[in-house]
Order: structure tokens, then C-alpha cells, then sequence
């Protein structure tokens, strides 16, 4: 059997289709046991961990993957990155925004799935979304439906699917920026 490390994205995607699944509890559960065990390898390291992604919205589908984000302070990050990348698998990084999961593996998906977001202040766009979404339901469930349907054109196109939903998270993202001027600072 092949490692994940010698698949092709192809052989990837198969292994781990977009598939979306009403919102589950236990979700806030995965984020908050993750969240020890990140505090417990970073120490004071971080500003802050946030729920982020699908699952921290009550009531919506979700890809069964808990989003996980971590605010850094840039003088923080190089040795973040670090401890970070020796627990998890790296999935991107760029500067001074780094993205690792964790739970997948040659038989597909574990039980419990994370995503983790390495950010510093500047790249914290996911908090506003989230809250945007929170505090607007009729927006979270425009979300939902554009989700679900993606989700079954790109079943095996993680790209895909994450490029065709963009333009809202980005149009959602600078409402919620405007609106919330100053409640990350």
C-alpha cells in the first residue's frame, strides 16, 4: 500500500472525497480536546485558538474536519511552525500563514480530523467568516446550500470545490470585517 507522501493529488482526492454530514456535537468536543494538546506543545506561545470552519457553526453541513486556528505573534511563528510540524502533517505553507492536519491516513479518514491554521495577526479572515456566519443564519444556510451542491460536483476535487466557494467566503469575509472593525485587536 502506498503512504499518502508517494500518492498522486488524484490518488488523494479518492481517498478523501468532500463529503458533508449534518452538524454533529461532538465536533465542539474534538475542538476543545485538541485545543488542550495544542496549548499543552505550545505553552504561552499563542495569542489565540479558535473554532473556525463549518463545524463551529451550529445547524449547517460540514466536511466531518474540525478547523482549527492559531493566532501567533510574528516573532512566534518560526518556532510555532516547528513544534507544530513535528505533530502534524504540514499541508501548505506560505508566508507567515501555514496550514497542517491531522487524521488522515492510508485507509482514508480517522474518527477525528483536524485541520490546523497556523496565522499571525494579519491573516485572521476565518474569525470574521466564522462570526459572520454565527451571527447571520440566513447567510449560514446560503453557505450550507452552496456547499452541498459543490459537494457533488467536486466530490473528488478538493480544489475544485474549495475555488468555487471562495468568492463568497471573501465577499462574506469583508462584510464581517467592516462590521466588526477592531474585534480582533
Amino acid at each position: 500500500m502506498k503512504k499518502l507522501e508517494d500518492m498522486t493529488l488524484e490518488e488523494l482526492w479518492k481517498l478523501f472525497p468532500i463529503s458533508l454530514t449534518p452538524h454533529k456535537p461532538e465536533w465542539k468536543t474534538y475542538f476543545k480536546e485538541e485545543k488542550e494538546f495544542i496549548r499543552s506543545i505550545l505553552f504561552d506561545k499563542t495569542i489565540r485558538i479558535e473554532h473556525i470552519g463549518s463545524t463551529a457553526i451550529l445547524n449547517i453541513y460540514a466536511k466531518n474536519i474540525v478547523d482549527i486556528l492559531i493566532e501567533v505573534k510574528k516573532e512566534h511563528y518560526t518556532e510555532t511552525f516547528k513544534t507544530l510540524k513535528s505533530y502534524y502533517t504540514l499541508m501548505n505553507k506560505q508566508r507567515l500563514r501555514s496550514t497542517f492536519n491531522k487524521g488522515y491516513t492510508v485507509h482514508g479518514y480517522a474518527e477525528k480530523v483536524y485541520h490546523i491554521h497556523l496565522r499571525t495577526k494579519e491573516h485572521i479572515d476565518e474569525l470574521y467568516f466564522r462570526d459572520f456566519l454565527i451571527e447571520h443564519p440566513a447567510v449560514a444556510a446560503a453557505y450550507e446550500k452552496l456547499k452541498l451542491e459543490l459537494a457533488k460536483t467536486y466530490e473528488f476535487n478538493r480544489d475544485g470545490y474549495t475555488n468555487a466557494k471562495t468568492y463568497f467566503i471573501k465577499k462574506y469575509t469583508e462584510f464581517a470585517k467592516e462590521l466588526y472593525k477592531g474585534r480582533y485587536t
